[in-house]
């Protein structure tokens, strides 16, 4: 693989700076679909929300309660700690 232009290291360098963003945006919108979704699609928005919290450095444990309870409303008010700043541990 050649070298990147400037241009592409730009956007590489901004990809990683925001990308805690990016995962809180995306889980976001997971909380949307969670509260539409039923049955496999329910499942494989949990799992695609479980990776962005792992990716956020959420709790293991806390992340498995979370898809255990299958609450969209629980996954809702995680991501708003997650937006204020809160402690990612409990």
């Amino acid at each position: 693989m050649g070298e990147y232009s400037k241009y592409q290291q730009k956007v590489i360098k901004n990809y990683y700076d925001n990308r805690e963003n990016i995962s809180l945006q995306r889980l976001q919108e997971l909380v949307t679909e969670l509260y539409l979704a039923e049955g496999k699609v329910r499942a494989k928005h949990w799992k695609s929300a479980s990776a962005a919290l792992e990716k956020l450095g959420l709790s293991k444990s806390r992340i498995e309660h979370l898809v255990a309870q299958d609450n969209p409303a629980l996954l809702a008010q995680t991501v708003q700690e997650l937006m204020n700043g809160a402690p990612k541990k409990k």
